[in-house]
């Protein structure tokens, strides 16, 4: 699968905009803050409907504009598909694959989809739980429909019953009947998720050792651990039990919300016991086994979009993802830049057809090299 090209109205930077690109390796170099990172922000919301970077919607529509639209023409065994997102101040964001409406976001994710590697992934490591969490569970989703859908309804069910808490909380009386709806969703939906989310870890982690092991060279030993109590023989007790707790915390304290999973090198946390480069190799390589994990999974590669990586890695880690590039272990490409001779260096032997873009202020000002 690859993006043929892309064409932008009022999004961010870019008033309006259409690109073509190659189904190889694309290269957007340009000074920073120029719109290289808003390119791949725009690929990434053609595949979740939702940007990497921004919570809200509402911020990728362009200063003094009234919406914004994004249009990607993408290429699958030789079908073609054409996506398009908008929005526009005041109304809902609209989603269409061809002339039809998308009208949940879990019908689409999964159908085209992409790995991002940026700067900002520092946070799987030394943020709290509620981002480790996230980024499995959007793995999880791009594949699993069932799974996504029993996500959906957790969250809803999560929103009512502390909602309820809370009123109770404040009123100093609490109403069983009105609870117990939620709780038995919570529990069971916390059963499933836990299940689905210890079986993937169980599968995902051989990859992201082995993927570790060839940045490193076999420096150290690193692990993934799935912790949460739904795995629990009492879980159902647990989480009955907690409601005083859940009263005077005001929300709910049990479930599948309050998961983690545990990165550690040499048997110790890696967020306190582990460096900058060994962080930084931890993260090429889980984003490298999700990478092969969806590979797996769809059938057919997704697109790597790689965010400031040269900027961000020594020569020795660079080489090394330089090298599984050139050994077509990916497909399409999407690297930013803010040094084009630093691009032309790494990329010069390829043998994946290469196409480098200079992005100034949202335009495309010269095909600096095109091989």
């Amino acid at each position: 699968m690859y993006l043929e090209n892309l064409k932008l109205t009022q999004f961010r930077n870019y008033e309006n905009l259409v690109i073509d690109f190659t189904s190889g390796i694309n290269c957007l170099v340009g000074d920073n803050g120029s719109g290289k990172t808003n390119l791949l922000d725009a690929i990434h919301y053609l595949s979740f409907t939702k940007s990497a970077f921004n919570t809200s919607d509402q911020q990728n529509i362009q200063h003094n504009a009234d919406f914004f639209t994004i249009i990607g023409n993408f290429c699958q065994n030789d079908k073609k598909a054409i996506v398009r997102c908008s929005l526009k101040r005041g109304d809902k964001k609209k989603v269409f694959l061809g002339k039809n409406q998308v009208d949940k976001a879990s019908d689409h994710v999964g159908n085209f989809p992409v790995v991002l590697i940026a700067p900002s992934d520092t946070g799987l490591i030394l943020e709290g739980s509620d981002v480790r969490r996230k980024f499995f569970d959007s793995m999880i989703a791009q594949f699993n429909r069932e799974y996504l859908d029993h996500l959906i309804s957790y969250s809803y069910a999560l929103k009512q019953r502390n909602e309820l808490i809370r009123q109770f909380s404040e009123r100093n009386k609490i109403d069983h009947d009105l609870l117990e709806p939620y709780d038995i969703i919570l529990i069971n939906e916390s059963k499933y998720l836990s299940k689905v989310r210890s079986e993937f870890c169980t599968e995902f982690t051989p990859g992201l050792t082995e993927h570790y092991e060839i940045l490193t060279e076999n420096r150290e030993t690193i692990n993934l651990t799935y912790q949460s109590s739904a795995l629990n023989e009492d879980f159902d007790l647990q989480f009955r039990n907690s409601l005083k707790k859940d009263l005077a915390l005001q929300r709910t304290t049990v479930g599948i919300h309050r998961d983690d999973f545990l990165f550690e090198i040499d048997n110790y946390p890696l967020k306190k016991f582990g460096s900058q480069g060994q962080q930084k190799s931890f993260l090429i390589a889980i984003k490298l086994s999700q990478f092969d994990t969806l590979k797996k999974k769809k059938g057919f590669k997704p697109v790597l979009l790689l965010d400031d990586i040269f900027d961000k890695l020594d020569d020795h880690r660079i080489g090394k993802l330089v090298n599984m590039i050139n050994d077509h272990q990916f497909g399409q490409v999407f690297i930013t830049d803010a040094r084009p001779e630093r691009t032309l260096h790494f990329t010069r032997d390829l043998k994946s057809e290469v196409r480098i873009l200079y992005i100034d202020q949202g335009e495309i000002k010269d095909h600096v090299y095109e091989k």
